[in-house]
């Protein structure tokens, strides 16, 4: 090959390289949170987890066991995906169109989210008088679930949390940034999606109110 092709293959792989990674769904706009690089595992250690390591962690952290899916519900238009989630920590998996029967506020975040720290708080103080309304979290494109335990933990998130290492929500969501919260109707329908993170406690209210008929 003469230097001058090697040249100009060299130059069609630069242009590949950087279309690819603008790839991006055109319904899901940027928010302050950042998502790591394809292939990119910002808290990996290397090493396999200790489940039950993890499942102390979990219960000292008082997160609770993760909710009950119906496996035969069908899946509804514009509704949550037919995938099926491990638990944070341990526990129960959910299929995700099988969450049904009361209004949901999901919230996915990662530990190494800054913007998902920010709003933490504000999760944490709704969740914890929730009525008539499940809060439920999903560690995303996260790899160190002890260090996904532990967060949660620290923010006072005591409420069920699942876990996706594989990226599921990112190809059946589009979840392409963080943190991301889906406001899902009690018939598994998605009413609202929020792409920014929150900057208080009365603003999550007010978007249940708003797209749940739920003030919690």
């Amino acid at each position: 090959m003469t230097a001058r092709r090697r040249s100009v293959v060299a130059a069609a792989l630069a242009v590949l390289v950087v279309l690819a990674g603008c790839t991006e769904s055109p319904a899901v706009t940027r928010s302050p949170g950042t998502m790591p690089a394809a292939g990119m595992t910002p808290t990996s250690t290397g090493r396999a987890p200790d489940s039950s390591r993890l499942g102390a962690a979990k219960k000292a952290a008082g997160i609770a066991d993760c909710p009950t899916s119906q496996e035969k519900a069908p899946t509804v238009t514009d509704g949550l995906p037919d995938a099926v989630l491990p638990c944070l920590g341990g526990g129960r998996p959910v299929r995700l169109s099988g969450l049904r029967g009361e209004p949901m506020i999901i919230n996915v975040w990662a530990s190494w989210c800054p913007s998902c720290r920010t709003e933490a708080p504000f999760l944490a103080e709704v969740a914890r008088g929730a009525t008539g309304v499940r809060v439920l979290g999903v560690d995303h494109a996260d790899q160190d679930p002890a260090g996904a335990i532990a967060f949660a933990g620290q923010a006072g998130w005591t409420y069920a949390q699942l876990q996706d290492r594989d990226l599921v929500l990112r190809r059946d969501l589009q979840v392409m940034a963080l943190p991301m919260t889906f406001f899902v109707r009690a018939d598994g329908s998605i009413a609202y999606r929020n792409l920014v993170p929150f900057s208080s406690a009365d603003q999550i209210r007010d978007l249940s109110e708003r797209y749940l008929g739920v003030r919690p």
